[in-house]
C-alpha cells in the first residue's frame, strides 16, 4: 500500500497522462456524463473482484459506448493510483539503475 506522499506523487504523474493511454486494469470506473445531467458508472473494480477477465471488462465498457453513444456529453476514468504505481514502480526502479 502507498502512504499518502507516495499517492499524491503518483497522483500528479497520472494527471500529466492522457487518459487514452491508461491501461483498462488501472481503471477503478468509468463515468458517463449524460445529456440531460444524468450519469452511468461502470465500476471496474467490482466487475474484477467478480473475477470478470480484461477482455470481459472491454465488453462491458464497449457495450456502454454503443448504448449510450449519442448521448453521452462526457467521458471520465477513475484511475486506481496504487494499481498504476505496482506497474510503472518497478520499470522506472529498472531504468534508474541501468543509468
Amino acid at each position: 500500500m502507498l502512504g499518502a506522499d507516495q499517492t499524491e506523487k503518483w497522483n500528479r504523474v497520472i494527471e500529466s497522462i492522457d487518459q487514452d493511454m491508461i491501461p483498462i486494469d488501472c481503471v477503478k470506473k468509468v463515468v458517463f456524463k449524460l445529456k440531460g445531467g444524468k450519469q452511468r458508472t461502470i465500476n471496474l473494480t467490482r466487475l474484477r473482484n467478480q473475477g470478470l477477465h480484461i477482455e470481459d471488462i472491454e465488453l462491458v465498457v464497449n457495450r456502454n459506448l454503443g448504448e449510450y453513444g449519442k448521448d453521452i456529453v462526457n467521458l471520465n476514468f477513475v484511475i486506481d493510483v496504487s494499481a498504476v504505481a505496482k506497474q510503472i514502480e518497478p520499470l522506472t526502479q529498472k531504468y534508474l539503475e541501468n543509468l
